[in-house]
């Protein structure tokens, strides 16, 4: 394994934060931490950053305990922003850049394209205090993988990111994946995480509830849900004979059926009441999965734009 935890414990002021987490990363994927916010997860990259030390347990990159001297060779974006504001965007791209010893013949070339890509190249010789937040996410980002780390670590990486936005980041993501970098990300979206991820540890109060390879664990939980797109008052779905639980949303519905449950007959009633234009019998979102996992009630969970939260 590429990166792996072993059994760290962390403590503050005598409360547990992280407790004997275990996860391995994978050389070439891209990884997922998901979870509630105060979940753990910022603690965990901290500990892996070596910012913070674990109070018990082992962290290992390519079978050699973490220190200082790794950092050159890690993208690191902190859930926590922090950019020079009086500098030019091209300014404080060269100046991180050279922080991580990244070659000068080689980072105006990869600064122009990085600009290009993200739609920045406009703002160049603007001052980063002039960005929107968006933008500022984006050159965060840009500053985070522009010196070629072998392993890229993002915290709420898609935080004040646009629907546009979300999409130019994850593009990028699955290149730096395809070139063979490892991705580790933290996320309180359900959904982005679904659609990006290869492995997910799911944390809940500091302990890993479940962990795998995405498929491996969707099909842990069976082909028990369906998804139903209607117009109409819904509510009604939820006292079928047959459906465990329900999650509705403005025009669709998640519902868990129960073991013996016919999906055709949830059909069949929902098209008598209402005009339904999608059903689909699906494994369970990793949403529901969590939900379901880690005990967290529905109506307790923020869901925000971008994503369902929890």
């Amino acid at each position: 394994m590429y990166l792996m935890l072993d059994n760290i414990t962390k403590r503050f002021d005598g409360k547990v934060a992280v407790q004997d987490l275990s996860l391995s990363v994978p050389r070439g994927v891209i990884y997922g931490m998901i979870g509630p916010n105060g979940a753990g997860k910022t603690t965990t990259i901290r500990m892996i950053m070596n910012i913070t030390a674990p109070d018990a347990g082992r962290i290992l990159i390519d079978g050699r305990e973490v220190d200082g001297s790794f950092r050159d060779h890690v993208g690191y974006l902190p859930e926590e922003r922090g950019l020079y504001k009086k500098m030019t965007l091209r300014e404080v791209m060269k100046y991180l850049a050279d922080l991580k010893g990244y070659p000068a013949r080689k980072s105006s070339q990869a600064i122009s394209f990085w600009l290009e890509r993200m739609g920045l190249k406009e703002y160049e010789l603007r001052k980063v205090e002039e960005l929107s937040k968006g933008m500022a996410q984006k050159l965060q980002f840009i500053t985070t993988i522009l010196h070629e780390p072998d392993l890229i670590i993002l915290d709420e990486l898609f935080s004040g990111l646009d629907p546009l936005n979300i999409e130019l980041v994850k593009d990028a993501l699955m290149d730096l994946k395809r070139e063979g970098k490892t991705i580790l990300f933290s996320t309180h979206v359900m959904e982005q995480a679904e659609k990006l991820c290869d492995h997910i540890c799911m944390i809940s109060l500091g302990r890993k509830v479940l962990d795998g390879k995405i498929g491996e664990v969707k099909a842990k939980f069976g082909r028990n849900s369906v998804q139903i797109a209607f117009e109409g008052d819904g509510q009604f779905l939820r006292a079928l004979p047959g459906v465990s639980e329900m999650t509705e949303f403005n025009n669709y519905a998640e519902i868990r059926l129960a073991p013996d449950a016919l999906p055709n007959a949830i059909l069949k009633a929902a098209a008598e009441r209402l005009s339904v234009y999608r059903f689909e019998v699906m494994q369970p979102s990793l949403y529901d999965i969590f939900i379901d996992t880690a005990k967290v009630s529905p109506v307790e969970s923020q869901r925000e734009e971008g994503g369902r939260h929890v």
